[in-house]
């Protein structure tokens, strides 16, 4: 209760639940909608409509950019691939080899913070450009904000410090280039 003549103060509004303000927060890697996301399990099919966002995204600047279709192909499928098997790799090496003393997490949960980091993916759109210059730079700098929208998810997901988080998404990412590698070379192409 407040004294006499004081004025109330308004608690503060609950976040918005809403997919768009969610998405703007995760471009802003705010690291509260990454601890929500993680605690909210419903928020997976968000997550899934993110990166199935950024696919788009990256298909149609392939596509507007006169691309072969295996390359639109590889446009769209590689923010799924990325995501699912990814995070695969991220609960592995995070939840096991470079655990923290407050890790407690599973594999939704990464996949949930992993999914809303693909927000920044929404710019590589602007591949698409007639301006190849201009085109390259908007998708390696959406490319850029997702590895650090990545960390601060991986960050948030598994209880971790910046450091462990960038070694986490580092052994990650090298054991998915490593897993690509040896597929795309196992195959009679």
């Amino acid at each position: 209760m407040s004294a006499p003549g004081a004025p109330e103060v308004a608690a503060p509004a609950p976040p918005s639940r809403r997919l768009l303000p969610r998405m703007l927060r995760a471009a802003c890697l705010e690291a509260d909608l990454y601890e929500e996301v993680e605690a909210e399990r419903r928020s997976v099919s968000q997550a899934l409509i993110v990166v199935l966002l950024a696919a788009a995204a990256g298909g149609a600047a392939s596509a507007l950019s006169s691309r072969s279709f295996e390359r639109i192909l590889v446009d769209v499928m590689e923010p799924l691939t990325l995501w699912i098997v990814g995070s695969v790799f991220t609960y592995m090496v995070g939840a096991t080899f470079l655990r923290g003393p407050h890790t407690s997490t599973d594999y939704a949960e990464v996949l949930r913070t992993t999914g809303f980091a693909f927000t920044p993916g929404l710019l590589r759109l602007g591949g698409g450009l007639p301006w190849p210059d201009v085109a390259a730079a908007i998708v390696y700098f959406a490319d850029l904000w997702m590895l650090v929208a990545g960390i601060v998810a991986v960050r948030q997901a598994l209880d971790f410090t910046t450091l462990r988080a960038i070694a986490t998404f580092g052994v990650s990412y090298a054991l998915l280039w490593l897993s690509f590698e040896g597929f795309l070379f196992a195959l009679p192409i």
